[in-house]
């Protein structure tokens, strides 16, 4: 055999070997995450075609406030679990989005898409301006001024409350009755049913939009912020913009919840956004998980089904649900800093073991 063919043979074989070689990506769509999107499906489908059918119109209408102040706990939630920002004008957002809805209809007509899409920009843009003090500020001394900051506002709802058909900027004219402010619905959701579903699919969007940041860049960013500054700033995180892109999300998130709350049964009313329920919006919100964004869902049952239920079971008053929410709040601080989403994933692991532990014996045997 020739020098010649025994040089291609020895680069036939490098080529035979590096041909065998997968060099394709591992698939980032694993069995764990096909299990959560089917299960996730399937109740998504029980809570649209499912629930509605079970309930009476009042339960209808409480439950449909849960749905759209998931959004709300969801915003806050991103603030205090992912960027380590205490802030106290969340419902500050809701009353913007609300707002700023009903001036926005009044004036223009759009889809009502768009209109939900529109009010979330401009909010997102009042959480930015509200958020610059973030910037160098923390801890109590940011809740302060975001707190001051919904007191404000709160006090000009008092005065110039919500749109009801009048002119000039503010849209209130002062002859008709200053009761509730209703948006009007959607075509495709008219009925009660049916805008629970619609309010079910945009507030699932707003948690697909936040587990996106989450996952991506923003979150590690986020994530670096909240365990040190000077860390972050160190390892070249634009914190400036990170803090300020969190407050706009949050915000935005909230506005889009405030503009639904508006169009639901009864409208808005200036008595319904206390400065105070900010306070007890953070309270739930710990409570329920910031780490999590299944914390925003257990946060809006403690704060909307929960005092329902105690009220027409037990004849419980708001003010010792408070009471009991500010015991909740120490107890999460102290022992469960993770909420009661964290207690619950630990017993599902517990049970899920339990069961593995049931399970090894009869498998070992003949």
């Amino acid at each position: 055999m020739s020098s010649g063919s025994v040089t291609d043979v020895r680069d036939v074989q490098p080529a035979r070997a590096a041909d065998s070689i997968d060099t394709r990506l591992p698939s980032m769509i694993t069995a764990t995450t096909r299990t959560r999107v089917v299960v996730l499906t399937v109740v998504f489908l029980v809570l649209c075609f499912g629930v509605p059918f079970l309930l009476t119109s009042f339960w209808l209408q409480v439950t449909l406030q849960a749905v759209i102040y998931s959004a709300v706990t969801l915003g806050l939630g991103l603030l205090v679990g992912r960027v380590g920002m205490f802030s106290l004008c969340q419902m500050v957002f809701v009353v913007s989005g609300a707002w700023m809805s009903l001036r926005i209809a009044q004036e223009w007509s759009m889809p009502f898409p768009l209109l939900l899409l529109v009010t979330g920009v401009l909010t997102g843009v009042l959480g930015s301006i509200i958020g610059i003090p973030a910037l160098r500020l923390s801890g109590l001394y940011l809740a302060l001024i975001t707190l001051m900051a919904a007191g404000a506002i709160t006090l000009l709802l008092k005065v110039y409350k919500f749109p009801n058909g009048g002119g000039g900027f503010w849209g209130f004219d002062t002859t008709k009755p200053s009761g509730s402010a209703a948006l009007p619905r959607p075509s495709i959701a008219l009925g009660d049913i049916a805008y629970f579903r619609y309010s079910l699919v945009v507030v699932s969007l707003m948690f697909l939009l936040a587990t996106w940041h989450i996952k991506g860049k923003p979150g590690r960013a986020w994530a670096s912020i909240r365990q040190s500054q000077v860390t972050a700033v160190s390892a070249g995180v634009h914190t400036t913009l990170y803090k300020l892109w969190a407050f706009a999300l949050s915000a935005f998130i909230t506005g889009v919840a405030g503009a639904l709350l508006a169009a639901s049964p009864g409208g808005v009313s200036v008595n319904q956004f206390p400065v105070e329920g900010s306070i007890i919006l953070l309270a739930v919100v710990l409570m329920g998980g910031v780490y999590s964004v299944w914390g925003a869902v257990i946060a809006a049952f403690l704060l909307r089904i929960l005092p329902r239920l105690l009220e027409q079971k037990i004849g419980l008053s708001s003010e010792v649900l408070t009471m009991l929410f500010g015991l909740g709040v120490i107890q999460v601080l102290l022992t469960t800093p993770g909420g009661i989403v964290s207690d619950l994933a630990r017993l599902g692991d517990a049970v899920k073991r339990r069961f593995s532990r049931a399970d090894a014996p009869a498998e070992a045997g003949p």
